[in-house]
């Protein structure tokens, strides 16, 4: 297995499941409803909603920079607001988040492996480290969304 291979594997578990600390992204959000998803149950904490939109912004940010964009996120990017908090606007922004993730892995699957030790962009993190640091990202705000659950009483 190379280490693009290695990259891939880690991205899918910490996104899709079979990662060995707990449950993956898609796992921590399988059948929470609109309402669930826009709650607040910890007033100074984004919800679990805001933190799936976050989560896609940042996967799509480094799927660009591997393209060769800076990809600087202003707040209203890193963090969208949630205005429409229907059952169907919960669904796109699942779908959203389900395309950022496979247009990163998409660009990860072509990447020359020789670059992975190149800083990703000029005065950036190398490759490794940055797609590293996307993993670890989206495990951390795994744990995020488990928490939230807890807190609005779902077991996860």
């Amino acid at each position: 297995m190379t280490e693009t291979e290695r990259i891939l594997d880690q991205l899918k578990r910490a996104y899709k499941g079979g990662a060995w600390h707990g449950p993956s992204v898609r796992e921590t959000l399988a059948g929470l409803s609109a309402e669930i998803a826009a709650a607040r149950p910890i007033s100074a904490a984004h919800s679990i909603w805001e933190v799936v939109l976050h989560i896609a912004a940042w996967q799509a940010a480094v799927g660009r920079r591997l393209g060769g964009d800076r990809a600087q996120l202003p707040t209203e990017e890193d963090w969208p607001v949630v205005i429409e908090t229907s059952e169907a606007a919960w669904s796109e922004a699942k779908k959203a988040l389900d395309q950022s993730h496979d247009s990163l892995v998409a660009a990860v699957s072509g990447l020359d492996e020789t670059r992975l030790d190149e800083p990703i962009l000029t005065e950036m993190p190398s490759i490794y480290v940055t797609l590293h640091g996307v993993i670890q990202h989206d495990l951390y705000h795994a744990g995020q969304i488990a928490i939230l659950k807890k807190a609005l009483g779902i077991a996860s």
